[in-house]
């Protein structure tokens, strides 16, 4: 169970991603091939994309956060020791996190109003909610993922380690 539970904070947001990723794309090739060799289009296709696409971005956002991808401005970063450097990191966590503390409990107004009215989607006929629960499913993760980061970053502090500053795709 443990190692069950290890592979899924490693690659949880890698597998999410995948399949929707993979269903946008397989999706958008469908209707485009619908479209321009039969001349007929749903629109339940463009309803998946779109609704791929926003879980997409959400659980994307979550991965950056565990990855330290975001885009930040770092040049006060080379110029500080690794302690100092630690402590901002921290700061910058504490400030997202308070900001996704507060989006979240706000983007749960608009998925209790959709709930609350049941409306659904034109092409699929399915509640809202489901696409509308993106939103609060991407803040959780982010806020997860921040929790992971601090816990992590403290620890380092703590030890004298230097803290994780993410993976460089350039130098």
């Amino acid at each position: 169970m443990r190692r069950f539970l290890r592979e899924l904070d490693d690659n949880a947001e890698r597998w999410a991603l995948l399949v929707f990723y993979t269903l946008l794309v397989s999706t958008m090739t469908i209707e485009v091939v619908r479209r321009e060799v039969f001349s007929y289009s749903s629109i339940w296709g463009e309803e998946i994309v779109r609704y791929s696409f926003i879980y997409l971005a959400w659980i994307g956002a979550a991965a950056a956060v565990k990855e330290r991808a975001h885009i930040r401005i770092d040049v006060l970063y080379h110029y500080v020791g690794p302690r100092t450097k630690a402590l901002l990191y921290i700061f910058g966590d504490i400030v997202m996190l308070v900001i996704g503390c507060l989006a979240l409990y706000w983007s749960f107004e608009t998925v209790s109003v959709s709930w609350k009215y049941g409306s659904v989607t034109h092409g699929l006929r399915i509640s809202k909610v489901w696409f509308l629960m993106a939103v609060p499913v991407g803040f959780s993760l982010v806020i997860f993922r921040l929790l992971q980061s601090m816990r992590r970053d403290i620890g380092d502090l703590l030890a004298g380690r230097p803290v994780f500053e993410g993976n460089k795709m350039f130098d």
